[in-house]
């Protein structure tokens, strides 16, 4: 009979509880390091069949790497798993891990689809973008409030049209523009960044779209 793991996974420690033919036999603690988990499952679990940890914000490296190091990784939806780790009397990491790995040995879990490392730099890569764009948009509101209050008001426009209208602003304002300058210099600096990344984001999409056609 193999081993069944149950990994409850934080930032700094992942408590691993291992069964086998229905009972604990180890449970212990050790760094978050999918190369350090993976040696001490092989130690205390050499037969292991599987290895199942909740979804989170380490999940998708902590599969890809436990399954580098063939290890029978498996992560399940957190939801589902919350239901019968709540059952145990004591709300704690390694009763957690232990709850895991009898889920683990009665197959009683929702596996997830973990995403590859590609398509995560291509979430992250849109992400990124959106927060730029969603900041730059900010500041220039908050530019266009502050000036309005000296009877300053900027016509409507946007990128390097909009910059221009503010210097042109500023130039009736000198005191005004010690304050108004580094919100506009912090403005450029970041709609140059949000561009870089929309350049990238659309030249992966052409490339994707090429490669679909098997052009490339």
């Amino acid at each position: 009979m193999g081993e069944y793991i149950g990994l409850d996974v934080s930032m700094k420690d992942t408590a691993i509880s291992v069964r086998r033919e229905g009972k604990r036999i180890w449970r212990g603690k050790c760094a978050s390091d999918p190369e350090v988990i993976a040696r001490t499952i092989r130690k205390h679990a050499p037969n292991s069949e599987r290895v199942i940890f909740e979804t989170g914000p380490l999940s998708v490296w902590f599969y890809h790497a436990l399954q580098s190091e063939r290890s029978p990784a498996i992560c399940v939806d957190a939801r589902h798993a919350k239901a019968a780790l709540d059952m145990a009397a004591n709300k704690t990491d390694a009763n957690d891990a232990d709850g895991l790995a009898h889920l683990a040995e009665v197959g009683f879990y929702r596996e997830v689809r973990v995403k590859g490392f590609d398509s995560m730099l291509t979430r992250t890569l849109v992400a990124g973008r959106t927060k730029l764009v969603r900041i730059k948009t900010e500041i220039s509101n908050q530019i266009r409030g502050l000036m309005k209050t000296f009877g300053l008001v900027i016509p409507a426009g946007k990128g390097s049209t909009f910059e221009a209208n503010v210097r042109a602003r500023l130039s009736e304002n000198s005191e005004l523009a010690t304050i108004i300058m580094p919100l506009l210099d912090a403005w450029c600096s970041i709609r140059l960044r949000a561009a870089e990344l929309t350049r990238r984001l659309i030249g992966d999409a052409c490339r994707s779209g090429l490669r679909c056609l098997g052009t490339v």
